[in-house]
């Protein structure tokens, strides 16, 4: 198993690793203008100079462990992430019992599912001016436009998995006298839960997305907001280190959301095994 892992962890590394290598090659011949595109060992250099501390440590401003996350990389991810969570939890939070509603009452569909397809296929981007107009500047309308964001793809994958239980299953539960909140909670409830992780995890994704353009525009913080000033005085290598970190933490997010859905779906698995 060890040994597998390791042959896993190579085969995905080297397709990265072979193009960092051609483009610090094609970097060090001056086959591209560094202005414009920087060496990986430049982006590195910048990378961690934004996630290091900007004082050296005095032990009278405070600990030690606080000067240690003091950089100006980790301010800007907290801030990041906390938006991220916020407008997740918003947007996931008012779609999840509207998709449930949607899903297990054609009456509620009908009435309100036009009104869902015409707004889904607006992007979130489309808001800013809205939202600016009327949450002003600051974090009021990142979180909003984040939410939006998260909001259709938890929407229409419960939705989705509401509709799609198995007839059998609840022909079976009423056979057997169980009243309608008990075939909800105990049958459509479980069988549409893969699809409204999978909804949530398409919808953190998605919020992650977002925040960053909401940065460039409405705050004065977070990864979004660095990398836009960077571009204004041409830090090339900021531009790509933060882009980076918004991999990195990207990446990181899906992963733990990744393995939270294989934790709760232990019992879906084993059912398809």
């Amino acid at each position: 198993m060890h040994t597998s892992r390791l042959k896993s962890l190579a085969e995905g590394l080297a397709v990265p690793v072979a193009a960092i290598l051609l483009w610090q090659i094609a970097c060090s011949l001056g086959l591209v203008n560094p202005m414009v595109l920087p060496s990986p060992a430049a982006v590195a250099a910048r990378w961690w100079a934004y996630l290091a501390p900007m004082e050296p440590f005095d032990p009278a401003t405070g600990s030690y462990l606080a000067w240690l996350f003091s950089g100006e990389m980790i301010h800007d991810a907290i801030g990041s992430l906390t938006r991220v969570a916020l407008g997740f939890f918003v947007g996931a939070g008012l779609a999840l019992p509207l998709g449930l509603f949607m899903g297990s009452s054609d009456t509620i569909y009908r009435h309100i599912n036009p009104l869902m397809q015409v707004l889904r296929p607006i992007p979130p981007i489309a808001y800013i001016p809205l939202s600016i107009l009327w949450f002003g500047l600051g974090n009021a309308p990142a979180v909003f436009l984040i939410a939006i964001g998260a909001f259709f793809p938890v929407l229409m994958n419960t939705i989705a998995g509401v509709r799609h239980v198995d007839g059998i299953y609840i022909r079976a539960a009423r056979s057997l006298g169980a009243s309608r909140l008990t075939i909800f909670r105990r049958v459509i409830l479980p069988a549409a839960t893969p699809y409204i992780l999978s909804g949530a995890r398409i919808g953190i994704g998605t919020a992650f997305i977002v925040v960053i353009v909401a940065e460039m525009i409405a705050v004065n913080n977070g990864l979004g907001f660095r990398i836009l000033e960077a571009r204004e005085y041409f830090w090339s290598d900021k531009i790509i280190a933060g882009m980076l970190t918004i991999g990195i933490l990207g990446l990181g997010i899906d992963m733990a959301v990744s393995r939270l859905n294989s934790h709760l779906l232990r019992w879906h698995r084993g059912l398809e095994s």
